[in-house]
């Protein structure tokens, strides 16, 4: 924090050095996500369904619940991790205090509801495969701006027309 009360943000080279080498490397996982994705699923609902409930001609068995939980456990301590140096970075954007606060909230809500849906595909309903698309589309959104942002403001010239 005391390089944003100070404004060293805008002048330590190494600082920067970091977040840019940490975009790249998230630029690399949000690449990855998608192609793990599109191995597994597809945009359409009818996919999430059968990778979650299985499918006969497909020869796919139903994800059991140990691999869910599995998954989750994992999936719940990175993402956070992620998240929390992600949305941290915002903290750094001269965007007003409403914009920063979706770009915290909403890849927080988005992170959860892609990893909440598979298991509501799952156990409860295949209704629940929408959400599965929403929930990815938007996780992959968000991270995309977040780590655009962050970049952006590495690089831009600071101005008297900064918002805190």
């Amino acid at each position: 924090m005391r390089f944003v009360i100070t404004g060293e943000w805008s002048r330590n080279r190494l600082l920067q050095t970091i977040i840019v080498l940490y975009c790249v490397y998230v630029a690399l996982l949000w690449v990855t996500n998608g192609l793990l994705y599109f191995q597994k699923m597809s945009l359409a609902p009818s996919s999430v369904v059968h990778y979650y409930l299985g499918s006969e001609e497909q020869f796919l068995q139903p994800r059991s619940y140990q691999g869910l939980l599995e998954m989750s456990h994992f999936h719940l301590f990175a993402m956070g991790m992620l998240l929390l140096v992600m949305t941290h970075l915002m903290l750094f954007v001269p965007l007003s205090g409403r914009v920063r606060a979706w770009l915290i909230a909403f890849p927080f809500a988005s992170a959860l509801l892609d990893e909440g849906s598979g298991w509501g595909v799952r156990f409860a309903d295949p209704i629940f495969a929408w959400t599965k698309v929403l929930g990815f589309v938007s996780l992959q959104a968000s991270l995309a701006a977040l780590v655009g942002l962050s970049l952006w403001a590495v690089f831009r010239r600071p101005g008297a027309s900064d918002r805190g």
